[in-house]
């Protein structure tokens, strides 16, 4: 199975990274970044993939993931209405914040644990998944201290690891920080035109090295990968609640037509129908 590894947009105003209900249920995305990751899903069954390990969870889940370790999204296959929350901790927060607070120092045994993979007995789900839900409604002071409160109480918890031994990243790190450059630059430009011979330059790599390269790597075609990525940028973008032409244009599509034809290859549904959906 290939894997991608995946961008994470900095949030400025704080130390983590929140989203909140990014819905991928009909993408399988199987990737990795440098960021350490906590998620948490309720009003779902589905499969918790994460590394070499593969199980099934049931109703909810809270799986905390270590850096590069590739992964599934967790809510993908899921039809059900559910809540999805994810919280990104970049590893900086790790070398600058928990190796130099000795108050932490649980808290920071815990991150370094968490490179097995780490999943969480259902208490400790419930209880977490309160707190969670109620981060996005929180200023950024009071959000860092509810974070690191959350952070102390998975510490404090009986949790399994997923992996008997830390999971060691196939990729080389040269391979990382490429793949995290064109990732990159398709975050900042997706909206407008990219062309396989400018991402190619990046790389130092000749067109068609570079799509032999992309498709060795991730298993898709930079196309693909591209058009995936806009549908995606576009689901978000009718949910703040746009209109289909409005977020064909506005996710880089240059074609109405094509992106109807795009959309609903990616998710088996025509866009009207994904907003349709959304008001019911």
């Amino acid at each position: 199975m290939k894997t991608q590894l995946e961008s994470i947009q900095p949030n400025f105003n704080s130390s983590f990274n929140l989203l909140r209900n990014d819905y991928l249920s009909d993408t399988f995305l199987w990737h990795f970044h440098p960021e350490y990751e906590l998620v948490y899903i309720d009003n779902a069954s589905g499969t918790r993939h994460v590394g070499n390990h593969i199980s099934k969870y049931k109703e909810s889940d809270l799986v905390f993931i270590g850096s590069t370790i590739p992964h599934l999204n967790f809510d993908y296959g899921v039809k059900t209405a559910y809540n999805n929350i994810v919280l990104h901790i970049h590893p900086d927060f790790v070398v600058n914040v928990l190796e130099k607070t000795p108050e932490l120092f649980l808290i920071l045994k815990m991150f370094q644990k968490g490179q097995h993979g780490l999943s969480f007995p259902e208490s400790i789900k419930v209880l977490v998944g309160k707190k969670i839900k109620k981060l996005g409604n929180l200023n950024a002071f009071d959000r860092y201290l509810e974070v690191l409160k959350i952070f102390e109480i998975i510490a404090n918890s009986d949790f399994k690891l997923l992996h008997e031994k830390p999971f060691i990243n196939q990729f080389s790190l040269k391979e990382q920080k490429r793949l995290q450059l064109i990732y990159q630059y398709t975050e900042q430009h997706y909206h407008s035109k990219i062309t396989i011979n400018t991402v190619a330059n990046l790389c130092n790599l000749s067109n068609e090295a570079f799509c032999r390269y992309f498709k060795k790597v991730t298993g898709n075609s930079f196309i693909t990968f591209l058009n995936q990525y806009r549908i995606s940028k576009a689901k978000t973008i009718m949910m703040s609640g746009k209109n289909v032409s409005e977020a064909c244009f506005e996710s880089g599509f240059e074609s109405l037509s094509y992106f109807n034809r795009i959309f609903k290859k990616v998710t088996q549904e025509n866009p009207s129908h994904f907003i349709n959906q959304l008001h019911k």
